[in-house]
């Protein structure tokens, strides 16, 4: 007898919904914190570099909607982000206007 071909397990109980997505990279909640950490440290160091890094995380860990349900580390980091992206243009700006070269 030949039983148990062409019946796998996973036909009779296949995968739920919820876990059809691939689980190698970082969820939401790690790239919320991560962005948060890169606005914050934006302020200080690289802000040109970790402010739009900062943005992305942010809004990855929204799951790339702007609608509701967001958490709070992630609007954080979007928010802060969005103001050191800000800063670092106007002092970029302003260090490239007159008054700052030669003469």
């Amino acid at each position: 007898m030949m039983a148990g071909f062409g019946h796998s397990s996973t036909r009779r109980r296949p995968r739920t919904r919820g876990r059809t997505w691939s689980r190698s990279g970082p969820d939401r909640a790690t790239l919320g914190i991560i962005g948060v950490i890169c606005a914050i440290a934006g302020f200080f160091v690289l802000h040109i570099i970790l402010g739009p890094v900062a943005i992305v995380c942010g809004w990855l860990a929204m799951g790339r909607r702007w609608n509701g349900g967001h958490s709070i580390p992630a609007l954080v980091a979007v928010v802060l982000g969005t103001i050191d992206t800000i800063l670092a243009l106007m002092w970029i700006a302003g260090a490239a206007g007159p008054g700052n070269g030669m003469f």
